[in-house]
């Protein structure tokens, strides 16, 4: 769960009214999708697919315009085992909203979750902000998909 004072975080982020919470209620999931697809950061997930990875996650962040109905512009996932380790996921900001200290909050809310766990990541184009934020590289990452990637007829709860 975010503090208190961090679910409450409001700022203007260069004329946007920005809050922070961790509440995936009032969300327009097939908006996300469409932001994601614009900003060229979706994945191939459906909405619905998006929807439940969240909710099935142990600690999330969204940032939300507040001068917009509470409009998505930002989210980030964390996934824990509760004891040593954590994996940082789908961190993304809104196009619109970047380099205005949106992902950071974020970023920084789900770490100060799960203290004296190990957070691993995955990035790209992004090593500079995580860097920035305290990441470090390491010598190497493997992964293995399991079956079709993102197979609608996977089990699921």
């Amino acid at each position: 769960m975010i503090t208190a004072a961090t679910s409450r975080a409001r700022w203007h982020a260069l004329g946007v009214r920005v809050r922070i919470d961790d509440s995936l209620e009032g969300i327009d999931w097939d908006r996300v999708v469409s932001d994601l697809v614009r900003d060229d950061f979706h994945n191939g997930r459906p909405a619905l697919s998006l929807r439940r990875s969240f909710q099935q996650s142990q600690h999330v962040a969204i940032a939300r315009d507040e001068d917009d109905g509470d409009h998505v512009v930002g989210m980030a996932r964390l996934l824990s085992d509760g004891v040593c380790n954590a994996y940082l996921l789908d961190v993304w900001t809104h196009s619109a909203c970047r380099n205005r200290g949106v992902g950071s909050s974020m970023v920084k809310a789900l770490v100060a979750q799960v203290p004296g766990q190990h957070i691993g990541l995955q990035t790209g184009e992004a090593r500079a902000f995580y860097v920035a934020l305290g990441f470090r590289p390491q010598p190497e990452f493997m992964s293995k998909i399991v079956g079709t990637w993102l197979d609608p007829g996977s089990p699921g709860p």
